[in-house]
């Protein structure tokens, strides 16, 4: 640990979730024979490469997340569910064949979890972060002397 501070948590801590992860596991199990069969390592790694090219959303009750959300934000989340887990199947399969793959650039909504908040998006690849932009410093009016 980098502190000293003790953690006192109760052996169960599912307090709190992602509210992706149930949806993808869910998700890897619908598109992988493999998974059905079985292979929990396998699951492991397609959900955690799956999980990562989704936006973290931690929630304590899955009814925190879906309330705020219209069935356009739950149609789209369905959708980009199953674009990261096709993806995330290709990527790991193309590596245990010894290929170099490379995961293509996302999409990620932002969906609110507030009604008076606007949805925003923002590009992303695999890996990198998106930084924020800063303004050019609007230049100084001179000021005539009279």
């Amino acid at each position: 640990m980098l502190t000293n501070r003790t953690y006192v948590l109760d052996d169960e801590v599912d307090f709190l979730h992602n509210y992706y992860e149930r949806l993808v596991v869910q998700e890897v199990y619908d598109q992988s024979e493999r998974v059905q069969q079985g292979d929990r390592d396998f699951l492991a790694d397609v959900a955690c490469v799956a999980l990562n090219r989704l936006p973290p959303r931690y929630i304590r009750h899955d009814v925190d997340m879906t309330f705020f959300m219209s069935p356009q934000d739950m149609v789209e989340i369905e959708r980009k569910v199953e674009q990261a887990v096709t993806d995330a199947l290709n990527y790991v399969e193309s590596r245990e064949r010894g290929e170099n793959p490379k995961l293509p650039a996302v999409e990620v909504s932002l969906i609110s979890t507030r009604a008076d908040k606007p949805i925003k998006t923002a590009s992303k690849n695999a890996g990198d972060e998106t930084k924020p932009t800063k303004a050019a410093p609007k230049a100084k009016a001179s000021k005539k002397k009279s």
